[in-house]
């Protein structure tokens, strides 16, 4: 497939160290770095929120008084 492609500076650099070192071409190099960003496997953990029970029940419906009560009056 032929299509025209434009490279952000640093992609650009990268991309030319990579032929410079290796001796590719300009699609060679292309092709073998989006297969290795394909084939990079995804983070291993899945982020998770971790919550903590704080002991209260806050009404979140005015936001200065949640961060009275969590953080203090100066948190403002």
């Amino acid at each position: 497939m032929r299509t025209t492609i434009e490279f952000d500076e640093d992609a650009a650099r990268a991309l030319m160290r990579l032929r410079q070192d290796s001796g590719m071409g300009v699609s060679e190099a292309v092709n073998h770095l989006m297969r290795r960003g394909l084939a990079a496997s995804p983070d291993a953990r899945p982020f998770v929120q971790r919550t903590h029970p704080l002991g209260i029940a806050i009404d979140v419906s005015n936001v200065a008084e949640v961060i009275d009560l969590l953080e203090g009056p100066h948190a403002r």
